[in-house]
């Protein structure tokens, strides 16, 4: 009877750091490494996107791309500083309340110079989820660009409370706070 409740508490522990580990995915794509560079940035214009199948690059609204394969090419296109392309093909996502696209939607139109409309993104995306942490890091950025410093920090706490003190979007706002923990 004992080795069969050791047995059953080392599975529930394993189930639960598993389900953990999950949780922390689905918290914010929570990544150091900038995406892939594709096709999609070296040869793709106006909103277009790398379709692999076709060789060739497509107007992503008129495309049978996935949202994640969509939403992958419209990082990488934030990532080079095509923000108005990143912008087109995230319209072309089909789930455009999904926090991560609403998330990019605001990195990219703040990287563009239109603040307030990424603020409005970021705190949909908050809406939509409130444990996406990569919004609060881009927010508490946001926020530090604007000279509300002490916004950012409370985003800073909040990605910490919500189990986010080990990832890069953490690490990231803590750095563009100086670095210092003031909580």
């Amino acid at each position: 009877m004992t080795y069969r409740k050791t047995i059953l508490c080392a599975l529930f522990a394993a189930s639960a750091a598993v389900f953990a580990g999950q949780t922390a995915i689905a918290a914010g794509e929570d990544t150091s490494a900038p995406p892939k560079k594709t096709k999609t940035t070296s040869e793709c214009t106006s909103g277009k996107v790398w379709d692999a199948r076709k060789n060739a690059c497509v107007n992503a609204k008129k495309s049978d791309l996935s949202d994640d394969i969509l939403f992958q090419a419209a990082r990488e296109l934030a990532y080079a500083g095509q923000y108005e392309n990143s912008i087109k093909v995230l319209g072309a996502v089909r789930d455009q309340k999904s926090a991560r696209v609403l998330n990019y939607l605001g990195y990219a139109n703040r990287k563009a110079g239109r603040m307030e409309l990424g603020m409005q993104y970021y705190k949909r995306a908050l809406q939509a989820d409130e444990n996406y942490i990569l919004a609060r890091s881009y927010m508490g950025q946001a926020l530090i660009e604007q000279g509300k410093v002490e916004d950012a920090r409370v985003q800073l706490v909040e990605i910490r409370d919500r189990g986010g003190e080990d990832t890069w979007a953490y690490r990231s706002l803590l750095q563009s706070l100086g670095g210092v923990r003031q909580y």
